[in-house]
C-alpha cells in the first residue's frame, strides 16, 4: 500500500491524534511536579534523620523551560553565595530553608552542573580539611611575622 493510500485509510477511520498540552510553544515532560514532591520528601528526611540529598538536574529529562518552572516554584531565599574556582559557582537558598540551587559554570560561563541540594549547608561551602590545614599554617606564619 502506498503512503498516500495508507494516509487516506487513516483519514477514513476518523482517527484524531491529540498531543500533550503546550505552554508558550514548548512541550513539557511532566517531571516538574514529581521533582518538587521529591524535594519535599528529601526535606522531611533531612529533618527526621539528618540525611542530605543532592538532585542532579542534568540527569533528569527536562524540556526547555522546565528548569525555569522549577526555579520559579522554589523561589528566592535570603542567602546567596558565589564561589570562584575553575569558574563561578552560584549557591542560592530557595524560599524553602534547607533547599538550595547550586549552579557551577566553567571559565567561559557555560553551565557545567546544576543541582538541588537539600541540606543545612551545601557541601561546596563546607571548608575542606586540606584547605583548613593550609589556612592554619598560613595564619601561624603570619602571626610569627613571616608573611605580610
Amino acid at each position: 500500500m502506498s503512503a498516500s493510500r495508507a494516509n487516506d485509510a487513516l483519514q477514513a477511520i476518523g482517527l484524531r491524534v491529540e498531543g500533550s498540552p503546550r505552554v508558550a510553544g514548548a512541550a513539557f515532560t511532566g517531571n516538574v511536579l514529581p521533582l518538587l514532591h521529591e524535594v519535599r520528601h528529601a526535606l522531611e528526611r533531612l529533618l527526621a534523620t539528618g540525611e542530605e540529598t543532592t538532585i542532579d538536574l542534568a540527569s533528569l529529562p527536562l524540556a526547555p523551560g522546565e528548569f525555569d518552572r522549577i526555579e520559579a516554584a522554589l523561589g528566592q531565599g535570603e542567602v546567596t553565595a558565589t564561589l570562584n574556582a575553575l569558574g563561578p559557582s552560584e549557591i542560592r537558598e530557595t524560599r524553602y530553608s534547607g533547599v538550595w540551587l547550586v549552579t557551577h559554570r566553567n571559565a567561559t560561563d557555560e553551565v557545567m552542573g546544576r543541582y538541588i541540594e537539600i541540606a543545612r549547608m551545601p557541601a561546596v561551602l563546607l571548608a575542606q580539611e586540606p584547605d583548613m590545614r593550609k589556612g592554619l599554617a598560613d595564619l601561624a606564619l603570619a602571626l610569627e611575622g613571616r608573611v605580610d
